[in-house]
């Protein structure tokens, strides 16, 4: 129902006369400011990429392509309204399939490394290309980042729905294995990640998102200052060629306790073998964990912007990564020169090297079985 309100002007006053429901608030709901924009971005192999734009009510936004599932863009205000981006990435496709190093990307099917590029299941080897010294690292050479995938927007106009199939023998991984994964951009400025997949033979499965985060300019700096803490009272140490000893081991007393919020910088040069190892922060976190559900993984707070980042997820363990190996000579959006320590990832995962450490929680996925995962980063700001 309209408002209903008669107006009888008189010199030097108005007198407003309500007829039945004059001036209730209309039933009809307000017009939702919230959108969702899809725009080519090129071609790969003659396969369109299309850009998604999600817009909520409040005017943060995230941009999505379906090359890779690749998160190119995520504005959102600081303490001040201003949105600002806080990833890392490019305005061309031609450079993401050229030269990135998995900028925002949808990592499969096994994210993080493998031992010696090989596996086994039921007594059966498998293979995988190498890719990063002796081992094989998020997927291999052409994983889930380097594909374009079948994308539509959800019913809601709030996300984006990923589609692919990954053929048996695919990168060395055994079996015919569906994947979906669903982004979600929320009202509350959440980005939420769903993961599904199913196969036809007993196959390896560790999803995961690449994003490069910097939370005061998306890469223009470095990230030293940026406060973390990580829900974990422990980590899983690694060998010089960044593979987990096997060892689970408490993160008290080392440069790796980051139980109450300390800037990233401030022991990250630390005289430590672990540090040496990764030239940094490179290593996976296990989250404590009492429920199934949903938990704080990390909250990462940027004192300048005054943004902070959650992160929560259903996944075991988190991969903290320090940006390390970037140096310089990617050039990325606005003409930013990504360093080294400009950005750093929080990839949500089972471990690393689980197909080939028995005491690490399974990543196997068997026939009949539904691989499940969820991950949200929550952005809000602190005065």
């Amino acid at each position: 129902m309209k408002n209903k309100c008669s107006l009888f002007l008189f010199p030097g006053l108005v007198v407003v006369l309500l007829i039945g429901m004059a001036c209730a608030p209309s039933e009809e709901p307000p017009e939702s400011s919230r959108m969702l924009e899809s725009t080519s971005f090129g071609e790969v192999e003659g396969q369109e990429v299309t850009l998604y734009t999600l817009t909520n009510e409040s005017g943060s936004k995230v941009g999505i392509i379906n090359y890779g599932g690749i998160v190119v863009s995520l504005h959102v205000p600081d303490r001040d309204g201003n949105l600002g981006d806080v990833v890392l990435g490019f305005d061309d496709l031609e450079v993401y399939v050229a030269d990135t190093p998995y900028f925002g990307a949808i990592i499969g099917r096994y994210g993080n490394r493998i031992a010696g590029a090989s596996f086994k299941i039921n007594d059966t080897s498998y293979s995988l290309p190498v890719n990063n010294g002796p081992n094989s690292l998020h997927g291999g050479i052409k994983g889930f980042d380097k594909v374009v995938w079948d994308s539509v927007s959800t019913d809601q106009q709030d996300g984006v729905v990923l589609t692919y199939v990954s053929a048996d023998g695919e990168e060395g991984y055994p079996g015919n294995l569906t994947s979906q994964v669903t982004y979600i951009w929320t009202d509350a400025n959440e980005l939420q990640i769903y993961y599904e997949a199913t196969t036809d033979k007993p196959t390896v499965i560790n999803l995961t998102n690449h994003s490069y985060f910097n939370l005061l300019d998306a890469g223009m700096s470095p990230i030293l200052d940026h406060e973390m803490l990580l829900n974990a009272d422990n980590y899983t140490p690694v060998n010089e060629n960044l593979i987990p000893t096997g060892l689970i081991v408490p993160v008290e007393g080392t440069p790796f306790d980051f139980r109450s919020p300390v800037a990233i910088g401030a022991r990250i040069a630390d005289e430590n073998e672990q540090l040496e190892f990764g030239i940094g922060y490179d290593h996976n976190f296990v989250i404590n964990r009492m429920t199934d559900d949903l938990v704080l993984a990390a909250i990462v707070h940027e004192p300048q912007s005054g943004r902070v980042m959650e992160v929560l997820t259903t996944e075991p363990g988190v991969q903290f990564y320090t940006g390390n190996f970037l140096d310089g000579h990617l050039v990325g959006k606005e003409g930013t020169s990504y360093g080294q320590r400009h950005a750093f990832c929080l990839e949500t995962q089972h471990y690393p090297d689980s197909p080939n450490q028995p005491d690490f929680p399974t990543t196997q996925l068997n026939p009949g079985e539904t691989y499940t995962s969820q991950t949200v980063y929550r952005f809000s700001v602190r005065n």
